[in-house]
């Protein structure tokens, strides 16, 4: 991944973001044994949410966002909320 552009708008970036998810979600799959397509690279998990850390923290410094601030917020937030409780078959999307 190359750094994010000081030229590229919130818009450009946030696209790159998503590609960067594509990455992370190949990388997933990748330490989940399951095979890539020929001459695929694929990065690590790590490295890829690292990535999506980088823009993310780009596209927040482009709108003038503490996420630091965000962060918190949200947390506080989350703790009022109700969370469904969903069980997941081994290997399967969760059941509802």
């Amino acid at each position: 991944m190359s750094a994010p552009s000081p030229t590229r708008s919130v818009h450009d970036q946030t696209w790159r973001l998503l590609e960067e998810a594509g990455e992370l979600a190949r990388a997933v799959r990748k330490n989940d044994g399951q095979r890539a397509p020929a001459g695929e690279v694929t990065g690590s998990i790590d490295e890829e949410l690292v990535d999506i850390l980088i823009f993310a923290c780009s596209i927040a410094n482009r709108l003038d966002l503490d996420l630091a601030d965000a962060l918190r917020a949200k947390e506080a937030l989350n703790e009022t909320r109700t969370w469904p409780t969903t069980t997941q078959a081994p290997g399967g999307p969760p059941a509802h």
